[in-house]
């Protein structure tokens, strides 16, 4: 089995995301391990690191403005599948690393590798953006 990466900004890892939606709703485990990027990691007084990601979809997002589409060379250097793929800005989890929810990907590695800075920095600044708007879900508790 691999070892747990060091989750650095701009890492996109295998969780189980659990969409705000889905929390409202009483979920507390999210229903499908998918693609994710790591936004931010902190670490805790106690030394737990908590890791904040946003998911990755095959589902268009309603407002394109909230999310980044990912390349089809991007998607191929994570060894993501074919289908179109977009960030969403508007949804973030956040969690004690590594946690119950990481998994490995098909290839073995807890990680798919890195997005590219300019796309990374795009998804920050929207994340700023919409500010309040963002949808957060704190598996950390």
């Amino acid at each position: 089995m691999a070892s747990y990466p060091v989750p650095l900004p701009g890492l996109v890892i295998r969780y189980a995301y659990l969409w705000k939606r889905e929390a409202d709703n009483g979920d507390v485990e999210g229903k499908k391990h998918r693609p994710c990027v790591v936004v931010l990691c902190v670490e805790e007084v106690d030394g737990e690191k908590v890791v904040t990601v946003a998911p990755i979809t095959h589902t268009p997002p309603d407002n394109p403005e909230q999310s980044i589409e990912l390349t089809p060379a991007t998607r191929r250097r994570l060894g993501l599948d074919d289908e179109k793929n977009w960030i969403m800005a508007t949804e973030l989890n956040s969690f004690y690393w590594p946690g119950p929810d990481l998994v490995p990907t098909r290839a073995g590695q807890y990680a798919y590798g890195e997005l590219p800075a300019v796309v990374f920095t795009a998804l920050a600044q929207k994340i700023l953006a919409a500010g309040s708007n963002v949808a957060e879900v704190s598996r950390s508790e």
